[in-house]
């Protein structure tokens, strides 16, 4: 899509054939909606958690029941294996029912031990909410967010990514399925030239990115410019650290899992393998091992684990990135890379990485990961914590109270231990450094966007 169109093209993964075409909402249009977003809102925020609650159990349902042909949708635009499709509309379903059954707990008035008669803080909605969403997890992401901000009594419009443009008509329709009233969730086709008009608007009182360090730089500016509120959900480059007391089956299991799940095009995933000297042979065997069993195919074939990636102009880009790396002295331990004329991006594992090559200062965001090695527990965290990114991290040992002192020292915004790092609508979700700002998720997710009043009675 150029500058001067009006129009934006959903493009198969597959085969790289045109899906569907949009038009391009005017700005006119989009201030419509913008103004039924407002009108809604005073009537939504009015209405009890019980009331929000029963729409979102509706949507929960609308999910579940038709899952198969959501997830095509999504295979179709991004090329996600179906399996995990199929599982991001199960995962969209349970954050949907834990927020309408547990929203007014957490918003409930939190009492403050004072000399005054009353003190407390109370949690009012902010307004409309705009999400400028990824095509990595086209529906998970839109609903992480939206279901706590809505529960919350605010309204929400949608900018999905170009290339999942369906995606976000569908996830529209089913809020409309499920009853909300209009204006509550709203879906805008533009270019990403009018999100600061938006954000300009007086009646968007905050906005939530999920993508990339630059994109979350620009909405940031954007948001600080506007005094917006701003959740922040950028890129990952997460530590998988391997002590020599580690599951190493185990564990070489889960981090090929984790690296290469959504074929390699996630934030939250184990992209830096550290691991200590004395496993380091082992545990690299044990991981082609795993990697020889991973099925590379058609993302509509339930056996696939690893496919397309989204678009070709990501596989060429992590391609380069690989090669200067390799150009620099990394050394290639399982083969795999790009297919030119396709999508398909095979998976890889590099060692001898060394700082200043692509493949230790930047994200690699593909089924590519990296291998280090270190001596022991100090040199594991500190090679964990030198990078930019600060979102996740997974510590394996057998030795638990070690384990745990190892994540207390890790710069990110959430260690797993002895498990599969994932994302679970009870635990808070986020990242420092330039991962990003603010939390989804848990509690704190839909704390993100309330006014936090404090009352004080004498």
């Amino acid at each position: 899509m150029n500058a001067t169109e009006t129009i934006v093209r959903t493009i198969n993964p597959i085969d790289n054939q045109v899906l569907k075409e949009y038009s391009l909402e005017t700005w006119d249009e989009v201030k419509a909606k913008l103004e039924q977003s407002e009108a809604a809102f005073h009537q939504w925020k009015r209405q009890s958690y019980a009331q929000r609650a029963a729409f979102f159990v509706k949507t929960a349902e609308i999910l579940e029941a038709n899952k198969g042909s959501y997830a095509k949708q999504m295979t179709l635009e991004m090329g996600k294996p179906i399996t995990q499709a199929v599982s991001e509309i199960e995962k969209c379903a349970l954050v949907c029912r834990f927020y309408a059954e547990n929203a007014d707990d957490f918003l409930a008035d939190q009492p403050i031990k004072t000399e005054f008669t009353k003190s407390y803080v109370t949690y009012q909605p902010l307004g409309t909410i705009l999400q400028v969403m990824p095509w990595n997890f086209p529906f998970w992401q839109v609903f992480r967010f939206a279901a706590p901000a809505l529960m919350a009594g605010n309204v929400t419009i949608l900018k999905h990514a170009s290339n999942v443009i369906g995606c976000g008509e569908l996830i529209h329709q089913i809020f409309e399925a499920a009853g909300f009233p209009k204006g509550v969730f709203q879906h805008v086709i533009i270019d990403s030239d009018l999100v600061g008009d938006i954000l300009a608007q007086d009646m968007v009182q905050g906005v939530a990115l999920t993508g990339s360090v630059p994109a979350g730089k620009a909405v940031g500016e954007l948001a600080g410019k506007n005094l917006t509120e701003c959740v922040l959900e950028l890129g990952g480059s997460d530590p998988f650290i391997v002590l020599k007391d580690a599951d190493l089956p185990q564990a070489a299991k889960i981090a090929v899992q984790s690296r290469m799940h959504n074929t390699g095009q996630t934030c939250i995933s184990a992209k830096r393998l550290i691991v200590e000297e004395a496993v380091a042979d082992e545990f690299m065997k044990l991981l082609k091992e795993e990697m020889q069993q991973l099925v590379v195919g058609d993302p509509m074939d339930e056996a696939t684990r690893i496919s397309v990636m989204a678009r070709m102009d990501l596989a060429e880009e992590l391609q380069e990135q690989v090669n200067k790396s390799i150009d620099m002295g990394a050394i290639v331990e399982f083969s795999g890379g790009h297919k030119k004329g396709t999508n398909y991006f095979y998976p890889m594992l590099l060692s001898n990485v060394k700082k200043g090559m692509p493949a230790y200062e930047e994200e690699l965001f593909g089924p590519v990961g990296v291998f280090f090695v270190v001596k022991n527990t100090t040199e594991a965290v500190a090679l964990a914590n030198d990078s930019i990114f600060g979102l996740a991290a997974t510590v394996w040992s057998e030795d638990e109270e070690k384990a745990i002192a190892v994540a207390h020292q890790l710069e990110v915004g959430a260690v797993a231990i002895n498990k599969l790092m994932s994302s679970d609508p009870r635990i808070p979700f986020g990242g420092v450094k330039q991962s990003g700002v603010g939390r989804e998720l848990g509690r704190e997710g839909i704390l993100g966007f309330v006014n936090k009043k404090s009352v004080v009675v004498k």
